[in-house]
């Protein structure tokens, strides 16, 4: 059996930190991943159009300064080479992969209390692995989500899902069916629309998405941001999105009409969904009437767009505007709905005419109708946040294991990392983790683990620490994050993925944490200045030589 003080989960955004700060407590530390090398979700995110939503000068670590400064990003957004080349550079700069063994599946963990350790089974036939802490950093959109449709093995033409795309599968000059058009499917649709031969869109729910504002990054762009990078990131911390703008400060009831049609086509010309959906004004989320006037201007927009009255009526959402906000991909060739201005391109509303069974040619819709491809594609998002951690067997105190400690309540957690009953165990962005951008709470959550550990590591005795939330502190948090939510209007949304409304039979629930990037930093660093309130007490040192700032 291997013996490791960590063993950590995902060599993404969150493990590569992981290892990077353990290691330098001086813990003996192994990453594993089923991937065959570094980047996380961005390993497999190999369908056309793949890039951030956010813009690329804060879709990065904020550590590692001198990176930051000297780094290239040539565009607004990164794109998937780009995300998957700087993880891969971060990695050898730091000397990491010599910690990191990959085409290794993490099948199965077991608490033992009599060591105070996990008991690790693996898929990559080394035989067992025992570490005393366990990380994960699954992502929290991995696990693939396939519609129930009859007839998919009948399919002769090929089919793939978006989160599994295979290397260099060229789709010019072929016939291809998307279904969903959420944020991957207007990624690819966005990008293929020009190069197949016809393009069909099968969506369920029509999206409210704006423009990313994709463009080449100039040198005095660029100089403007190494120089203000200080500005920038104190303003991510201190925000609710994390996303590197100034959010609004204004209520949509203190503009007349006029301003508040300027300051939408204002933000809309400036591009990117969060910032449309947060830097217009500051009650977007949670007041029906500047909710609607969004939406409004959206619809109106699509209107003026697509010029086939038919495909607009289609496109045109009903709902409200609050789900996870979406932007345009690559827009070098035309935004998300110029797209359907293409005589190639056609959308089918799964409303009106659902799929009713899928055959050797095509897809076959309610209205009779054949709609013959080569490819089709699932844009079908994913079984989110704790799709990962189910599908693993991972068993804690008394042999209880996490899908069963979920079971009733939903998947929830301490501080969106930790549970009572698995004791060092952390699951990097679990559930009822901040909804923001990723890397900054990725950062976050890391650090606080970071301090978690050497805090247990930093104790007068030799004694193994086991560190383990209270069930009063989950339950305490749960109730927070669910006032915080109480008003919000993504509850409205249809079929909506943040509460698991995607997935038929999924408990629908609260999933994330809605006080934004600075109140959840202001949570975790009342927990550590309080001794880490709401954990069984496992620390009499003092930790502060290894800990880091939040």
């Amino acid at each position: 059996m291997e013996h490791y003080d960590a063993v950590i989960v995902g060599a993404g955004f969150a493990g590569i930190y992981q290892l990077y700060l353990l290691r330098a407590q001086g813990l003996k530390c192994l990453v594993i991943d089923q991937a065959g090398d570094v980047g996380g979700t961005w390993y497999w995110n190999l369908y056309p159009g793949a890039m951030s939503d956010t813009e690329s000068y804060v879709y990065r670590y904020s550590w590692d300064k001198e990176l930051l400064k000297s780094y290239e990003w040539k565009e607004h957004y990164v794109k998937q080479p780009q995300v998957l080349a700087y993880l891969e550079h971060v990695v050898e700069r730091h000397d990491l992969r010599k910690d990191m063994r990959f085409n290794t599946q993490l099948v199965g963990a077991n608490w033992d209390d009599s060591s105070q350790t996990w008991k690790l089974d693996v898929s990559s036939g080394k035989g067992k692995i025992e570490c005393r802490y366990l990380v994960t950093g699954l992502g929290l959109l991995s696990k693939q989500n396939y519609p129930e449709i009859d007839g998919l093995d009948s399919f002769q033409g090929q089919l793939h899902h978006t989160a599994k795309w295979p290397k260099d599968l060229d789709l010019t000059g072929l016939r291809v069916g998307v279904v969903g058009c959420g944020s991957t499917g207007v990624q690819v649709i966005t990008n293929i629309a020009g190069k197949v031969s016809h393009l069909t869109c099968f969506q369920r729910h029509p999206q409210y998405s704006v423009p990313s504002g994709d463009k080449v990054v100039t040198d005095e762009y660029r100089k403007w941001v190494n120089e203000n990078y200080d500005t920038i990131w104190d303003g991510v911390w201190n925000s609710i999105t994390a996303f590197g703008f100034k959010e609004s400060e204004r209520a949509f009831s203190d503009a007349s009409p006029e301003e508040r049609e300027k300051v939408f086509q204002e933000n809309w010309e400036k591009g990117n969904g969060f910032r449309f959906m947060f830097g217009t004004f500051n009650d977007l989320t949670f007041n029906p009437e500047a909710n609607e006037a969004a939406c409004e201007f959206i619809r109106k927009k699509i209107g003026q767009i697509v010029k086939d009255p038919e495909k607009a009526k289609k496109l045109k959402p009903t709902d409200v505007y609050a789900r996870r906000p979406l932007c345009d991909g690559q827009a070098r060739g035309g935004t998300y709905y110029e797209q359907f201005n293409r005589d190639n391109v056609d959308i089918v509303d799964l409303k009106e005419t659902p799929i009713e069974r899928v055959e050797a040619k095509g897809v076959r819709t309610s209205d009779g109708k054949l709609h013959e491809l080569d490819v089709l594609v699932f844009a079908t998002g994913f079984d989110a946040v704790e799709g990962n951690y189910t599908r693993i067997n991972i068993h804690g105190r008394d042999g209880i294991s996490l899908a069963d400690a979920w079971e009733g309540p939903g998947p929830t957690s301490y501080l969106g990392f930790t549970m009572p009953g698995f004791p060092n165990f952390f699951a990097i962005t679990g559930p009822k983790g901040p909804f923001t951008n990723i890397p900054p709470a990725v950062e976050t959550q890391v650090r606080f683990i970071n301090n978690l550990i050497g805090a247990a590591e930093s104790s007068s005795d030799d004694k193994p620490k086991a560190i383990e939330a209270t069930p009063e502190a989950e339950k305490d948090w749960s109730k927070l994050c669910e006032e915080l939510a109480a008003n919000s209007l993504f509850w409205k949304a249809e079929d909506n993925w943040i509460f698991g409304a995607n997935i038929a039979g999924k408990r629908r629930c609260l999933r994330f944490f809605f006080g934004g990037m600075q109140g959840y930093r202001q949570k975790l660093e009342e927990c550590e200045k309080n001794g880490f309130a709401g954990f069984k007490p496992f620390a009499d040192g003092n930790s502060s030589a290894r800990a880091v700032k939040l």
